[in-house]
């Protein structure tokens, strides 16, 4: 039939023609991705963790991935910083760590991190399963293939290196310093920095971001606010084997807490499973009372650290090997200085490094930590550099610092210095140890390095200064039994159990207390025994004691606390640390006042748990303190200190470390006594203090003070101020800045729409005692408060508050 052969024809060529297009799509596709062979032929491989080629032709990296679906960390950071403490993009600064994987899918390559915040450990997959398909996963990079051998892939690095891992951009954007990006053209990678080791692969770029600056915090430190380099580090880490075992965390234990919820658990036991950070360490010997380790916890000392301050640096950080012999070990921590070959960032280091920066800062203690159990893989510490220069400059206020020849300081101030950097070191390796702040050691006798300490200055009886107790040295009790909590090597998990209770019990007999951030750094914290910079168990004898070693040094500041040949105008920033020593127990004091006392007890059988206010005795001694430092006398300064310092000379100028003025720049008496009693005036007046006040007068009963009773003393106080010192101009004025300070905060607490109504009330009835019946007679600190007053009650929303001067920076006292 003749009509069938189109109908044939065009039903063969469906056919044929598909399987041709089929076949010429494989060939298109070989050719378009060849092998990895192929594609690295001019390239230089590195064997390692992760194979990589570097494309020296391309600028490019490219990693070999032949391992899917398998675990690992990955670890950001930076390697080269900005400099600036206030941005905080430090020199050697880890960032995240996170336990990814490789997926691939066709073309693709998906970087994927895990969630493992929310788990199911359970021995049904399929509840596993549900888990984990509950929450999201984030896929933190995509890349396609460019070179396939079998299921062997080729992926192009470079993307994820060159880009803003760190987050710079989004860091400078919230801290108001400017819009910037990551410019391509001026970026690269770094190939001295890009290594394989057989347990992790290390990389490295030089990227440069540029943009509008709007803040002045960049063009301190960098040479152009519009642009500027940084180096990023990138690590692929092999995860720790399944050898580690977890151990139990316990508010009382000292430690940083990991934690996720198990929804495995059952009904009857808390969701959330919580574990202590460590680093893994056992016994050669188990069964033996002191043991050396399998393997010792080694630390690298940065090699650029300068004598003595390297020597000092590593007497510090080998503390630690006392607590470990007190839990059994020896010769379990060592600290050394970092071999000439090794970097800082890789992992198989843990390391204190020494980081450079435009002004002083904090210091901190970091790890790269096992997200999955709290190992601790690799301890990383930051000491800043001019920690050292700010403890010298507080010895050099205390001291004719350079009386004997004019050139030679001192040489207790450099001794003072080194002791704070010994404490230093050992402070920020035990947070890398696993190890949360205690500031509630300062009352148990210098219990610990976790704590701040401010340096302890005593007055011989003779009146001279003795530096001899301005720090502890060695490790202290309350260090040792935390060490043995969390590296104490068990026989068995009922060992473990028991022996963990029995640290925690014997904690309890030596009458070690423990508080730490949460009830201790809030200015308006309750806690009155948690505190940073203070020292003893007494805060108003500590501050009478204080208030006293100031009151000597002030008298006996002159020119020989500088060195022949430097500006008399930079006196001044010797005398701010002087003039503001008790700064910091002001807050210590303050806590007292509406205070309770109280610790992470957990339920104990027989036991009563107690939540006790301060003894209304102690409250009301630690507002008469404080009430103290209001004073003219501890305000004022020396005749001859304001007749000795000049405005800064040519050349040198004001800045964040001097006082604030008001008087055109020079030296400003006045202005400095407002910002110490705004200081004080603030911690008296913090609602939340004022509301706990009226609660405790509410719920322990009328021995407690009342509000009103405590306002009314602290108006009373600095009224009587006013008219005692009316034949002193310069305590009068003092002492009208004063009162001043006091209704600038009263009517800040009435207009308040946020805090306890009974503390709004209670300023509003103190600042009815300033509206004067009659304007007649007057003077004109009355009639000024009057009008203030009379403004603000006849329409609030009129009131701008009037700032004192703020203090110069401070805390941390000694970074």
């Amino acid at each position: 039939m003749p009509y069938l052969r189109p109908f044939l024809l065009t039903l063969i060529l469906c056919f044929v023609l598909p399987l041709t297009a089929q076949e010429k799509n494989k060939e298109k596709e070989k050719k378009a991705t060849p092998s990895i062979a192929e594609k690295t032929k001019e390239m230089e491989r590195h064997d390692g963790f992760y194979p990589y080629y570097w494309s020296d032709e391309e600028g490019k990296v490219y990693l070999e991935i032949g391992r899917w679906n398998e675990d690992f960390l990955y670890v950001n950071s930076l390697a080269a910083g900005l400099g600036s403490n206030d941005i905080g993009l430090d020199r050697n600064q880890l960032g995240n760590t996170r336990v990814v994987f490789f997926r691939r899918v066709g073309p693709k390559v998906l970087l994927q991190q895990r969630n493992l915040e929310y788990r199911a450990i359970s021995d049904n997959p399929a509840e596993a399963r549900s888990v984990e398909e509950a929450f999201a996963q984030s896929v933190v990079e995509g890349f396609k293939v460019v070179a396939k051998t079998d299921e062997t892939v080729l992926i192009d690095l470079t993307p994820l290196l060159m880009s803003d891992a760190h987050g710079v951009a989004a860091k400078l954007k919230r801290g108001k310093e400017g819009t910037y990006k990551v410019s391509e053209d001026r970026s690269a990678l770094y190939p001295e920095n890009t290594k394989n080791f057989p347990k992790n692969s290390e990389f490295e770029a030089s990227i440069t971001f540029t943009g509008e600056p709007t803040g002045r915090n960049v063009g301190s430190v960098a040479p152009d606010s519009e642009s500027f380099t940084l180096r990023m580090h990138h690590s692929f880490v092999e995860l720790p084997d399944d050898g580690y075992t977890p151990r139990v965390f316990d508010p009382r234990s000292g430690y940083y807490a990991r934690g996720y919820a198990d929804y495995a658990t059952p009904i009857d036991q808390p969701l959330v499973k919580r574990f202590i950070t460590r680093h893994r360490l056992e016994k050669k010997d188990p069964t033996a009372a002191m043991s050396e380790p399998v393997e010792p916890i080694v630390y690298y000392l940065d090699r650029g650290a300068p004598e003595p301050v390297k020597s000092a640096l590593l007497e510090g950080a080998r503390w630690w090997n006392q607590a470990y012999e007190a839990a059994g070990y020896k010769d379990a921590f060592r600290v050394e200085v970092l071999p000439d070959d090794a970097d800082p960032l890789d992992v198989r280091y843990n390391v204190i490094n020494w980081v450079h920066r435009s002004t002083r800062g904090w210091s901190y203690g970091s790890s790269v930590t096992d997200p999955r159990t709290g190992e601790i893989i690799k301890g990383h510490v930051l000491l800043g550099s001019l920690r050292v220069r700010q403890d010298f400059l507080i010895a050099q206020g205390l001291i004719e610092a350079y009386g004997k020849d004019g050139t030679t300081p001192d040489p207790r101030l450099e001794e003072l210095a080194l002791a704070r950097l010994r404490q230093l070191s050992a402070h920020e390796v035990g947070h890398t140890l696993g190890l949360a702040h205690n500031f509630a050691a300062s009352t148990n006798d210098r219990a610990s390095v976790m704590d701040y300490p401010h340096p302890y200055v005593t007055l011989t009886d003779d009146g001279e200064m003795d530096f001899s107790q301005a720090y502890a040295t060695g490790i202290g009790e309350w260090d040792k039994q935390t060490i043995k909590y969390g590296y104490t090597d068990f026989r068995d998990a009922a060992a473990e159990t028991a022996g963990l209770q029995e640290i925690l019990a014997e904690n309890e007999r030596l009458g070690l207390r423990y508080i730490s951030d949460p009830d201790a750094r809030p200015a308006g914290s309750s806690q009155p025994e948690g505190h940073l910079w203070d020292n003893g168990s007494d805060p108003v004898a500590e501050m009478n004691r204080l208030l006293e070693l100031r009151k000597v040094a002030l008298q006996r500041f002159s020119e020989k606390n500088i060195p022949v040949g430097m500006p008399l105008s930079e006196l001044e920033s010797v005398l701010v640390p002087l003039y503001l020593m008790h700064r910091y127990q002001v807050e210590a004091v303050s806590k007292m006042i509406g205070g309770y006392a109280y610790d992470y007890g957990v339920r104990e059988a027989g036991k009563t748990p107690e939540y006790q206010p301060t003894a209304p005795a102690l409250q009301r001694s630690a507002t008469e303190v404080l009430l103290a430092t209001l004073a003219p006398d501890a305000l004022r300064l020396p005749t001859n200190l304001y007749e000795l310092i000049p405005p800064p000379a040519y050349g040198y100028g004001r800045n964040r470390e001097l006082f604030n003025t008001q008087n055109g720049g020079g030296l400003d008496p006045l202005a400095m006594a407002q910002s110490a009693a705004d200081n004080t005036l603030s911690f008296l007046l913090r609602p939340d203090r004022l509301a706990r006040v009226v609660e405790q007068h509410a719920l322990f009963g009328e021995a407690m003070p009342s509000l009103t009773g405590y306002l009314d003393g602290i108006r009373t106080f600095t009224t009587r101020q006013v008219g005692s010192n009316a034949g002193d101009d310069y305590a009068q004025q003092l002492a009208r800045i004063t009162e001043r300070r006091l209704v600038h905060h009263l009517i800040q607490l009435a207009a308040s729409k946020d805090i306890s109504d009974a503390v709004v009330a209670g300023a509003l009835s103190q600042l009815r005692n300033y509206q004067l019946k009659t304007e007649n007679g007057a003077t004109d600190q009355e009639f000024y408060l009057h009008q203030l007053v009379r403004s603000f009650l006849t329409n609030p929303d009129s009131y701008e508050p009037v700032a004192a001067p703020e203090l110069p920076d401070g805390s941390p006292i000694g970074d």
